[in-house]
């Protein structure tokens, strides 16, 4: 079995046991607005479909002497006006399925980042992923991306949402995390040039299960809509358990409430796809 095949009969397994199997085949248009991408899209077809809710992006700054020794060398730190900043983001999954695969998996995931950039690329780079799902994580890992199981819980009343994760992964550091949070002020598009859009408007991921094997992968989505967010912040080890030791100060806080994602294969860093014009695709 090569590798799409076992990604896409997973994904129907999962589908199976834990979502109805009413689901179209019809996916909205995501690529047809591409203005925004600091780079054309892929040359191949997308071949993961998701969507994002209830996004809280958490952003500290850090001096970037502190990130260098975690980062792989072929990767360069991106920095904003000097500085690196490390992302905490609790968000919950839904819809997310191979292309053609009517059977969607719905899953809530935390996940600890920075931001490296490579060959003309600027895109987040994964410290660590926490999911709730035993296939979602079991994939991930062989496809190279550091994803932990985790117990996720979810609640929201209003426009409240209450975020609790402890991870389970087996022989991996502990890290929780709970927070509530809720948006607060309009809905607005980050002007580019300033820490908002550079902090969320990424389109590629950068990531290594094994320290010997970094990977890559391509997104798309339209730009983000955020708001201002509050937030009442509680555990919160993600980050000392990769060994970052987040400055004692109040976060940046923003909150997205649905994003429609494409993604693009998984492929070791030396193989970054080639882009090409949309009208390609």
């Amino acid at each position: 079995m090569n590798r799409r095949d076992f990604i896409e009969s997973s994904a129907i397994a999962a589908g199976a046991v834990t979502l109805s199997l009413g689901c179209s085949l019809r996916v909205p248009p995501v690529t047809d607005q591409t203005s925004h991408r600091p780079w054309p899209l892929p040359k191949s077809r997308w071949v993961m479909f998701m969507r994002w809710h209830d996004l809280l992006f958490l952003h500290w700054p850090i001096r970037p002497e502190y990130i260098r020794p975690l980062i792989p060398t072929e990767l360069e730190l991106d920095t904003f006006d000097g500085w690196c900043w490390i992302g905490i983001v609790p968000f919950h999954m839904s819809g997310v399925r191979p292309r053609y695969v009517p059977l969607p998996l719905a899953l809530p995931e935390l996940n600890v980042r920075t931001y490296v950039k490579t060959a003309g690329k600027n895109g987040v780079w994964f410290f660590s992923l926490d999911a709730a799902s035993w296939i979602a994580v079991r994939v991930a890992r062989w496809l190279g991306l550091p994803y932990y199981d985790a117990r996720i819980k979810v609640k929201s009343a209003e426009d409240t949402i209450r975020y609790d994760s402890v991870r389970t992964h087996k022989n991996s550091p502990r890290a929780e995390f709970r927070a509530e949070y809720r948006p607060t002020g309009a809905v607005y598009r980050a002007t580019a040039g300033t820490l908002d859009h550079w902090l969320t408007e990424r389109y590629c991921l950068f990531a290594a299960l094994n320290p010997d094997r970094v990977v890559f992968g391509e997104i798309h989505h339209p730009p983000w809509a955020l708001q201002p967010a509050e937030v009442n912040l509680g555990a919160n080890t993600m980050a000392q358990s990769t060994g970052i030791h987040l400055p004692e100060q109040k976060p940046m806080a923003h909150f997205a409430r649905l994003q429609e994602v494409v993604a693009w294969p998984i492929v070791p860093l030396e193989r970054m796809m080639p882009a090409i014009n949309v009208g390609d695709m």
